[in-house]
């Protein structure tokens, strides 16, 4: 695999200029004035957009993120995970669909929105990027936020506005104020400034993790010993001491999560791990905005509450009764494993090229795919469908022209099988396998062959799986192998040996078309050799389309959408190639292949090669090499395999 294209063309200079484009557009202004300045200077420009609550925010960040394009809202929101996340776009739509209702008021934005999967399965990946994603926005002119300067809430300046004033802000500006003062803010505006609102100190705030601001995180370390302190806040009793009363905002730690997290978001992680009172907590909190601890009185938080857990606590929660209550009152959006082996190489793609020891590691060009495609397999249930095995649902998942199958067949599959997805092997799982072999072997290159043995030794060593689940992932990696790689290898190798390949394969097409378009016009073809009229050449035809398991029954329908998807391309003013038909390129490629097996054997398997052989099988090396993504070590191995492979046929 070796560099990346970006890391190979990129200088020091490009990276500095980069960073320099960067810096001058999040390089926000700072601001500062009382809240008389405040509603004199800021309010003024953009109303709206200082009265938006927690939801609206984070839907406004999302558009943001998804400007640079003429799509539609829903299209542009997604643009945030996309980089990151692949093979979930289901999940990820239900989550912007989410925040697009809450955000427009709906009481969708009253419920707790809770991510539901297995382990590794990118919910956490979603919650970061959603974390980053805010960071950002919140330093750009359209993200500014205001705060009281102080307060622990960062409380929005507009909740000063006495409730008798707030229709008539609602006249001026044409927005709505939802929002109330803290204890601390209440205190803080008599104690320092005599209840004069106007002379109270406004500041333009950041929202930053780091710094607990607008961004809290919790996680249930020990679920028995937690306290619920960790989320409200307590009495500082060294402060007690120096205010002379409990009761004083003063004296309250405001350092609960909940508090780190107001107006903007708090990340809930495992959630179902914390006792029951946290539970009523957050949701009460999602349902009314406000929470109530002792001493004071209802404190109003703006914040959405993401939330994620496995599928194991999911369930014992389900089984108890007194939870239906809580269930309710949340969003609950599964995200699944991935079930396309290309999204699903995307996401190994990823973490490989995140390990610098790794960088410089060349893999053979079906590593991740054929990894992918074991992977798959195991999260699939078997399909009960007459002509439908799993290797061909795997090509189904994964957008794949397939016999007797629509392209929407895939759609069909899943909501045949909701569950498919929620458990088999994790991305985590094959990468530590890809790792291992790579680091034991202490070499710079991994083939595909390699890899199944280091996927069969991972699965032989895991306590964690019994007996019975290893003999069905053995004969996964076997499917994975024989369905799969045997036939991208054996491509590669037939086409660089035949440097005129592609040449050969448009006009095999072409002459394909000429043929059909004669049978179907039932008409004659003038012989291109002999310039003789003759009927169409059904043989050839029929020798075509039996490579891919067109049934005779069925040819007429096949030859008719060839002819259609021709008619296509040719109206668009484009010519008709083999990458406009998936199955039609399976054909004339294996059409290719068997008729020059004889020669591909003959080159591949001589045992003691003459010199016009070994400058062949040289050349297939080198064009392995150049122009189909193999270094030396596994281009021989893939000469060597497919040698093996005719040698069995």
């Amino acid at each position: 695999m070796g560099a990346s294209p970006l890391e190979a063309d990129s200088r020091p200079s490009d990276f500095v200029d980069s960073l320099s484009a960067f810096s001058r557009l999040h390089r926000a202004p700072r601001w500062e004035g009382s809240f008389a300045d405040f509603l004199t200077t800021i309010v003024p420009v953009n109303p709206a957009a200082l009265a938006r609550t927690s939801h609206e925010y984070i839907w406004d960040m999302l558009l943001w993120h998804g400007r640079s394009s003429d799509r539609s809202d829903t299209d542009k929101a997604r643009d945030l995970f996309k980089r990151e996340l692949f093979g979930v776009d289901e999940p990820l739509a239900r989550v912007v669909d989410y925040f697009k209702a809450a955000a427009a008021g709906s009481d969708v934005g009253r419920r707790l929105l809770l991510l539901l999967g297995p382990p590794s399965g990118g919910k956490s990946t979603m919650a970061i990027l959603l974390k980053r994603g805010l960071e950002e926005y919140s330093r750009t002119d359209q993200g500014a936020l205001y705060a009281v300067k102080g307060s622990p809430l960062r409380e929005s300046p507009l909740n000063l506005i006495p409730a008798s004033l707030r229709a008539g802000f609602r006249e001026t500006y044409g927005v709505d104020i939802t929002g109330e003062m803290s204890p601390w803010a209440r205190d803080f505006v008599e104690r320092e400034y005599e209840g004069d609102y106007l002379r109270v100190p406004v500041e333009r705030i950041f929202l930053s993790e780091a710094a607990r601001s607008g961004i809290g995180t919790y996680a249930p370390h020990d679920p028995s010993t937690a306290d619920i302190a960790d989320l409200v806040g307590s009495v500082d009793l060294s402060k007690v001491a120096q205010v002379g009363d409990e009761g004083d905002p003063r004296a309250w730690s405001w350092s609960g999560a909940v508090y780190a997290a107001s107006r903007g978001v708090l990340e809930m992680i495992e959630i179902l791990k914390v006792k029951r009172e946290f539970l009523y907590l957050l949701l009460t909190m999602t349902q009314e905005k406000n929470v109530k601890v002792s001493r004071f009185p209802l404190i109003y938080l703006d914040e959405t509450i993401l939330a994620h857990t496995n599928l194991a606590e999911f369930h014992k929660f389900l089984q108890e009764k007194e939870n239906e209550a809580l269930l309710d009152r949340m969003v609950i959006i599964k995200v699944p494993y991935a079930l396309s082996y290309i999204d699903e190489a995307r996401i190994y793609q990823k973490l490989v090229y995140g390990a610098p020891a790794f960088r410089n590691t060349h893999l053979d060009p079906h590593v991740l795919h054929l990894a992918a495609v074991f992977g798959i397999l195991t999260r699939m249930s078997k399909p009960d469908r007459e002509g439908l095995d799993v290797s061909k649902k795997v090509r189904i998942y994964a957008g794949e022209a397939v016999e007797g199958f629509s392209e929407t067949e895939a759609v069909r599959l899943r909501s045949e099988g909701p569950d498919e997805g929620l458990t088999g092997v994790s991305p985590r799982f094959i990468i530590n396998a890809i790792s291992t072999a790579i680091t034991r072997g202490n070499t710079r290159s991994l083939t595909s062959m390699e890899l199944l043995l280091a996927l069969k030794d991972a699965i032989e060593s895991d306590a964690r799986i019994d007996a019975k689940q290893k003999k069905q992932w053995f004969d996964h990696l076997v499917t994975a192998r024989k369905e799969f790689y045997n036939r991208w290898v054996k491509e590669d190798v037939h086409r660089a040996l035949f440097a005129s390949f592609e040449d050969e394969a448009q006009q095999l097409l072409e002459k394909y078309l000429d043929e059909v378009e004669a049978s179907l016009d039932q008409r004659q073809v003038t012989d291109p050799m002999t310039g003789e009229n003759r009927a169409p050449d059904e043989r050839f035809l029929r020798s075509v389309e039996e490579k891919i398991k067109v049934s005779d029954s069925g040819k007429q329908s096949f030859r008719q959408e060839v002819v259609r998807k021709a008619m296509v391309a040719f109206k668009a003013g484009e010519k008709f190639r083999l990458a406009s038909h998936a199955r039609m390129r399976e054909a004339i490629e294996q059409y290719l292949f068997e008729e020059r097996r004889d020669v591909l054997r003959l080159v591949t398997s001589t045992a003691r090669p003459d010199d016009e052989a070994r400058k062949k099988i040289s050349v297939v090396q080198e064009r392995l090499v150049k122009e189909y993504g193999y270094d030396e070590h596994s281009a021989k191995e893939a000469l060597s395999y497919v040698t093996t492979l005719l040698s069995q046929e």
